[in-house]
């Protein structure tokens, strides 16, 4: 969804676009750049001599390689971890380093990526689809928390089941409710836990939704919780819920403190205790929720497609002028 929005955006400011990916699917009429997928040997190569300059995002060598044979200049975003286990050395993880460093710019999505990754990187926040992602007037918010994820242990699901379970007990968390969006492996593990703890009249499940039905579920929660118990590398599902009006309550591992940003509050990874305690302050704190939501506006204007395209094209423009 990045390079869409990317590509887009970067064709819209008056480049020439042509984006490669192994991925299938389906282009829409309506793009302004040119899409080449699963590109043979002579698409690559052709691709690569008539470029001024190599974007990957994400690094890719089996897409990217030409642009060495090419002495083309290149800029790199990284989107996530160098290698899957952070404590590891890996051999791909060497292999994307050096490829790194004949980089003529690198860009991480988040302080977290470029501290643990590399250090020189500009830090970049993602872009979120604005024109999809919006707040309405006309949707009742009636409900507390919800849960917007793929259902596996890594995103913390759990954490917010046992969470709702104990913030049910108190008095001010007596009739809330709590919908879990997404799906997954844990699913039914998940709905069998909800009934054993008796929650099956508060806590929903939605499965997986998409555009406006995903929109108009989210707009009727006050809070979205992000309890990844896996360092995320940035965290979008922040700046959706955000744009949908919901406060995000997200755990503090590796890039979403700046995906949630100063429009929401994050709490120690992993630590259900702090969770509930966090969650439970500011269902109480009407005045401290509304300055998040005042927050927002200002947080989502730094991730407009736009905005984030043009700082990405003057890391871009800048690596050809220094060529």
């Amino acid at each position: 969804m990045n390079s869409e929005i990317l590509a887009g955006e970067f064709s819209r400011a008056g480049h020439s676009v042509r984006l490669l990916t192994w991925s299938a699917g389906d282009d829409k009429p309506d793009w302004e750049f040119d899409v080449v997928r699963q590109p043979t040997l002579s698409e690559l190569i052709a691709a690569h001599r008539w470029s001024d300059v190599v974007y990957e995002n994400n690094i890719c060598l089996r897409l990217s390689w030409p642009a060495a044979l090419f002495r083309k200049r290149s800029v790199i975003a990284l989107r996530t971890w160098l290698s899957d286990d952070l404590r590891r050395n890996s051999l791909r993880k060497t292999a994307k380093s050096m490829w790194l460093r004949r980089a003529n710019g690198v860009i991480a999505v988040s302080d977290s990526v470029r501290k643990r990754c590399w250090l020189p990187a500009e830090v970049i926040g993602n872009p979120y689809r604005h024109d999809v992602f919006v707040e309405s007037s006309e949707i009742e918010r009636n409900g507390d928390f919800v849960f917007l994820g793929r259902l596996v242990s890594d995103k913390g699901v759990d954490d917010a089941i046992a969470a709702f379970y104990e913030i049910r007990k108190t008095p001010q968390g007596r009739a809330s409710t709590l919908a879990i969006i997404g799906d997954g492996p844990d699913r039914e593990r998940l709905e069998s836990t909800v009934k054993e703890l008796g929650l099956t009249d508060s806590v929903t499940f939605h499965g997986a939704l998409q555009g406006q039905e995903l929109v108009s579920t989210l707009n009727r929660f006050k809070f979205i919780w992000i309890p990844s118990k896996w360092e995320e590398p940035f965290g979008n599902v922040a700046l959706e819920g955000m744009a949908c009006g919901c406060i995000p309550i997200a755990s503090d591992g590796g890039g979403l403190p700046d995906a949630v940003g100063d429009a929401g509050i994050v709490f120690q990874r992993g630590n259900l205790e702090s969770m509930i305690r966090e969650s439970l302050a500011l269902m109480q704190d009407r005045s401290r929720q509304q300055h998040y939501r005042d927050t927002a506006v200002s947080h989502l204007e730094k991730h407009r497609p736009s905005v984030v395209a043009s700082k990405y094209l003057k890391t871009i423009e800048n690596s050809v002028q220094l060529g």
